[in-house]
């Protein structure tokens, strides 16, 4: 049996799912760009640039501030292998898909998870965390979703973290869905260790997780009596690459082209205006809300403490979930996101991240979805 190959020309896709977002034109230009060495002085000054992007775009002074060579998944799992050790309490708020993921870090770690357990589409309860820290006085962490991909719910990262600093435990956040398109600020919150993904409200290619850590982090983990059982991820290697200075250790071979892409994207970010942007979300959020009802479609998630990146509306009855997301896809090469575990076959989710987040696209899902829900 032969098979004639051809190179992969994509379809040309407006994504408005859950992720991955449309690229910036200008991002996909910059990965065309020459591959240079990963130790090259040019390249090594670029590191510094992307470095102070994202600290920006962060809103911290953290030193150990830095993109991961993979995706979001591995920015989690290098937060909770440099900070959790066996036997370490960790309290793990879940409202969603996402929170289950932080629990299996912590036990794969061999850390001891208490669940704080709110309902899919709710935030998370202070007062559940409050009970929770007051019957573990023992806890080392509390880890929680700030924009919980899996329902559109936007966390109270402010709050939630200074509880946590009351009973002096490290805070750990995903910002995977948040960075670049809600309220971030990582000092002044104080968030001790935060991962994201390039390939949501950044508006970069996927594969690279950026990832923060505070000073008491890194004393954490200088502290720590085992060593971090991930080699590939043992931020202090890690840091021997992304650390100060021309010279850097070599640690593993980084994805050269895919971080020109995100310094081309953390340079967008930056010209816009980190509060511009998130205004930017909030307003497109607002214009599809208002095109939606119009629709007759319902938000599952409570006005006060919805995502405008991530938009949860429940399908109507009689309405065939797969039918709809197909004819869409097929019909008007729009992409729309399914329900994740308890909301699967009750909502979609309709993203409005990075480039994506725009009137025109707006504009465009409501026609689409009012010509394929007649």
């Amino acid at each position: 049996m032969s098979t004639t190959f051809s190179s992969f020309i994509p379809p040309n896709r407006i994504l408005m799912g859950p992720g991955p977002s449309d690229v910036y034109p200008q991002v996909l230009h910059a990965l065309a760009r020459p591959t240079i060495g990963h130790l090259d002085p040019e390249f090594v000054a670029l590191m510094d640039e992307v470095k102070a992007l994202l600290q920006y775009a962060f809103q911290t002074k953290n030193e150990l501030t830095m993109p991961i060579s993979a995706p979001g998944s591995a920015g989690m799992e290098a937060v909770f292998v440099n900070l959790v050790e066996p036997g370490d309490k960790v309290i793990v708020c879940q409202n969603g898909v996402f929170g289950g993921r932080m629990q299996q870090n912590v036990e794969r770690c061999g850390g001891v998870a208490i669940t704080v357990q709110d309902e899919w589409g709710m935030q998370t309860s202070l007062d559940k965390l409050k009970d929770a820290l007051d019957a573990n006085p023992d806890t080392k962490a509390v880890a929680f979703v700030h924009a919980e991909t899996s329902t559109g719910v936007l966390n109270d990262a402010q709050a939630l973290c200074k509880l946590a600093k009351q009973y002096n435990c490290l805070t750990i956040v995903d910002a995977v869905t948040s960075l670049g398109g809600s309220e971030l600020k990582v000092d002044e919150w104080q968030i001790d260790a935060i991962y994201s993904g390039t390939q949501k409200c950044l508006s970069c290619v996927p594969g690279l997780s950026p990832v923060s850590f505070s000073s008491t982090a890194i004393d954490a983990i200088k502290a720590r009596k085992t060593p971090v059982q991930s080699w590939f991820l043992d931020m202090d290697l890690v840091m021997g690459y992304w650390g100060k200075g021309a010279k850097r250790a070599y640690h593993h071979t980084a994805p050269v082209n895919s971080l020109y892409a995100l310094h081309e994207s953390l340079l967008i970010l930056k010209q816009e205006g980190l509060e511009q942007s998130w205004q930017r979300h909030q307003a497109n959020h607002l214009s599809l809300k208002a095109g939606l009802e119009n629709l007759g479609l319902e938000f599952a998630v409570d006005e006060k403490y919805r995502l405008p990146q991530l938009n949860t509306v429940r399908i109507p009855e009689h309405v065939d979930d797969a039918e709809v997301r197909t004819k869409l896809l097929n019909d008007y090469n729009l992409e729309i996101g399914a329900g994740l575990g308890a909301l699967a076959g009750k909502v979609w989710r309709i993203g409005l991240m990075g480039c994506a987040s725009s009137q025109k696209n707006v504009d465009y899902c409501v026609n689409a979805l009012t010509e394929v829900l007649k």
